[in-house]
C-alpha cells in the first residue's frame, strides 16, 4: 500500500517592503512521504518570497513535469517556475524553456558551490533563471517550526525574511547565486 501525503495548515500574514505587497494567505500543504520538514518549510518560504494571488502549490515530487509552485497566466502560460534543491541542469533547461521566469532555491550548505560550480557554464545561456541559495542554519531552524497548524507572521525587508509565530523567530538572508 502506498504512503499517503500528509496535510498541513498554514496561516502567512505576509508584509514585503521590497515589493510592497501586504496579504494574508491560507494554504493546504501537502508534504509528500519522502519530503522532509525542511524541504516543505523551504516551500512555504519559496511562497512567501514570491506570494501573489495566482501563485500555487503544484503536485511537485509525484510530477516529474512540474515545479514545486508556479504561477500561471490567464491563458495558462506558465509565468513563474520555482525549483528547490540541487535538480539536474536539464530539469532546469526544460524549465527556462516553458516558463518566462524561474527561480531556483538551493540549499545544502557545502554541496550547494560544488553544483553550482558544475553547473554554471551550462546555465549562463539563461536569461530568465535565478539561483538563491538559503542558509542551512536558516532552514533546519526553519523546519523546528513544522506543527500540523501554522501560524506565521512574515517580514521582508532590504532581502532578509523573518518568520515568527508565538514561541519562535527565524530570520532568514537568501543569497543570490546566479545571475
Amino acid at each position: 500500500m502506498a504512503l499517503k501525503a500528509t496535510i498541513f495548515k498554514a496561516t502567512l500574514n505576509i508584509a514585503d517592503m521590497d515589493r510592497h505587497y501586504y496579504a494574508d494567505h491560507q494554504l493546504t500543504i501537502a508534504q509528500h512521504p519522502s519530503e522532509n520538514d525542511e524541504r516543505m518549510m523551504i516551500r512555504l518560504l519559496a511562497f512567501a518570497l514570491n506570494a501573489c494571488d495566482e501563485l500555487e502549490f503544484t503536485k511537485g515530487l509525484s510530477t516529474d513535469d512540474e515545479p514545486e509552485l508556479w504561477k500561471k497566466s490567464l491563458s495558462d502560460e506558465i509565468e513563474l517556475w520555482i525549483e528547490l534543491g540541487l535538480p539536474d541542469e536539464s530539469r532546469l533547461r526544460k524549465a527556462c524553456n516553458r516558463a518566462r521566469q524561474v527561480i531556483l532555491y538551493a540549499y545544502g550548505s557545502r554541496a550547494v558551490p560544488v553544483w553550482m560550480e558544475k553547473h554554471q557554464n551550462k546555465l549562463s545561456r539563461f536569461n530568465n533563471l535565478k539561483i538563491i541559495e538559503l542558509p542551512t542554519e536558516s532552514t533546519e531552524a526553519l523546519a523546528g517550526l513544522v506543527e500540523r497548524n501554522m501560524n506565521f507572521q512574515v517580514s521582508i525587508q532590504d532581502g532578509e525574511v523573518s518568520f515568527s509565530n508565538e514561541g519562535a523567530l527565524v530570520n532568514i538572508t537568501p543569497a543570490p547565486l546566479f545571475p
